[in-house]
């Protein structure tokens, strides 16, 4: 189902809206639009900016791509996955995504590609151009490199020093052996000195710590987006007591920063180490803007957000909070872009809006094309009578898709679950099932064939020629993928020292709590380090140390 002609009668609008596209079109939509954008003679090494209402859909439109665009370059731009104006940090696998696709992006060889990320993340001013690229160390094997200069540069650029490197952002030294995992890489890197020359660069499994192949060339980037360097150091000191007065008094973030330290949560305070933080627009200066169903609303929402949180910072700036040091916020402006910013960047690109709805064109729409899409059918009626086979009714649906004309996709959560279709549609009289793996197999099957794929969606759709069954739409909810609130180990806390008096934390079992501190109890007889939570109403738990993993810091993404 070709969909370029719908895009070249509009290519050259200034703004246009493509409508009746439900979710999951919405990726073969995306993937065409790239290809006759970068097509064209002026934008060869163009890029296209998609930005998602949320991490949901930026996630969805990843998986969709993957199945229509396999050959498309990705770059995925997430936000902070953290309150703004918050205590903690962001997690470090979303800082080495960031800063992975802003090394990407401002790299001098880069190649068209989509860059995937959220109305949050668009809004977020975020490091210099040159810091990335400037901040980037690379080494080959034979290279001469001092190991204490690269521990200091470990040090400097945000990585932690551990036992064992599992994360993205960690490292340790065994000996001659450095083990790390830097920002753009799915795998950490094993490197092993003769004296100061690097005698070999090896992937490893973090799992099994087994190496796994030779590298030819590492570049080392950043794993945090402040550097604590002296130059940077200086320069927040100066900004923070010109935004804030001279310091007087207990002020961990200031006198962690001025030591050399790192400080939960100082991500917060980007701006007063640098001298003009840049945006994301500015790292894609040619990137055609394509904006989610619902993206606009969920920028105004932000927006208040921010505000919100500002000013209940701003009025509580001299007093603690559950124990914890006064938070001294900075202007929303200086963190994220105002209004006027967002407005006037938009209206100088290339702007297109996707929406699930036939809308009459308008000043806010642009130019308007319908491109005929509609959520498929849900068999919701059938899975809840208990005189109908669900099955009968797929099997009919399919049967009248392609008589009317529509080559016919069945879509399932995993393989397993595509395995399990396969079966229940040959055994309901559906013979021409084929397992495909991405798009460009999908249009050569012949029109009697069905064919199934592991795409991940909510819905089915149809259009144009094209109809997909979407599992959960047979099924309902039993099936679906694993909650995207279940929780990730790396939401979790491991090291009782990343926390202060004061924090809030999420307990698996037994939600937000306050934490006051490292207290020694007697159990069974014998001292036991735990740590004190406090509830709301005064309850207490005490928690084993070798629990820890059972919290995780109020306000991350996984929280609650």
């Amino acid at each position: 189902m070709p969909l370029k002609h719908f895009h070249k009668s509009i290519i050259g609008s200034k703004k246009a809206t493509f409508s009746a596209v439900p979710e999951g079109l919405d990726a073969l939509v995306l993937s065409d639009m790239f290809r006759t954008f970068t097509a064209m003679p002026d934008h060869r090494d163009s890029t296209l900016l998609f930005i998602a209402m949320d991490d949901q859909r930026l996630a969805n439109l990843k998986e969709g791509l993957r199945f229509f665009a396999p050959d498309i370059k990705i770059i995925e731009f997430p936000a902070w996955d953290c309150l703004p104006y918050d205590r903690v940090s962001p997690r470090q696998e979303i800082v080495a995504k960031r800063i992975s696709a802003l090394n990407n992006l401002g790299s001098a060889d880069k190649s068209p590609a989509i860059i995937l990320t959220t109305v949050n993340a668009a809004l977020q001013r975020v490091v210099p151009r040159d810091y990335i690229l400037n901040s980037a160390m690379i080494t080959r094997p034979g290279n001469q490199l001092d190991m204490e200069r690269l521990i200091s540069f470990l040090t400097a650029n945000g990585y932690s020093r551990t036992g064992a490197v599992v994360e993205p952002g960690d490292y340790a030294v065994r000996g001659g052996i450095v083990d790390l995992f830097p920002p753009g890489i799915p795998d950490p890197v094993r490197l092993d000195f003769f004296g100061d020359t690097v005698d070999s660069i090896r992937t490893f499994d973090a799992e099994t710590q087994r190496t796994k192949q030779q590298m030819s060339e590492l570049n080392l980037l950043p794993a945090s987006e402040i550097e604590l360097t002296p130059e940077l150091i200086a320069k927040f000191r100066s900004g923070y007591i010109e935004s804030f007065g001279t310091v007087r008094g207990e002020d961990p973030l200031y006198m962690a920063i001025s030591e050399g330290r790192r400080y939960q949560g100082a991500e917060h305070w980007l701006p007063l180490f640098y001298d003009q933080l840049s945006t994301l627009f500015d790292y894609a200066p040619g990137a055609m803007v394509v904006m989610d169903h619902l993206a606009q609303e969920a920028h105004t929402d932000r927006l208040k957000q921010i505000e919100d949180y500002w000013q209940a910072r701003k009025d509580t700036t001299d007093t603690k909070a559950f124990g914890a040091p006064p938070y001294k916020p900075l202007k929303p402006s200086s963190l994220y872009l105002e209004e006027h910013e967002w407005t006037h960047i938009l209206d100088k690109r290339l702007l297109r809006f996707l929406t699930p709805f036939d809308i009459a064109p308008s000043s806010d729409t642009g130019k308007v094309l319908s491109l005929g899409g509609k959520q498929g059918r849900n068999f919701a009626v059938e899975r809840a009578d208990e005189k109908s086979n669900v099955f009968d009714a797929v099997a009919g649906h399919i049967r009248s898709l392609q008589e009317n004309g529509k080559h016919v996709l069945v879509a399932s959560w995993s393989e397993g679950a595509r395995e399990r279709l396969k079966g229940v549609l040959v055994d309901h009289g559906i013979d021409r099932v084929v397992e495909v793996e991405n798009w460009q197999e999908a249009q050569a099957l012949s029109g009697p064939d069905v064919g199934l794929i592991v795409l991940g969606i909510e819905a089915g759709f149809e259009a144009d020629t094209l109809a997909v069954v979407g599992e959960q739409d047979i099924l309902g909810d039993r099936f679906i993928r694993q909650s995207k609130r279940q929780r990730r180990p790396a939401a979790f806390l491991t090291e009782a020292t990343s926390l202060s008096q004061g924090d809030l934390v999420v307990h698996i079992d037994h939600g937000i709590a306050r934490f006051e501190g490292l207290k020694t109890i007697d159990a069974a007889g014998a001292p036991h380090d735990c740590l004190q939570l406090t509830y709301h109403g005064g309850d207490r738990l005490f928690l084993p140390v070798e629990n820890i993993e059972l919290l995780s810091r109020y306000g991350s993404e996984d929280a609650g």
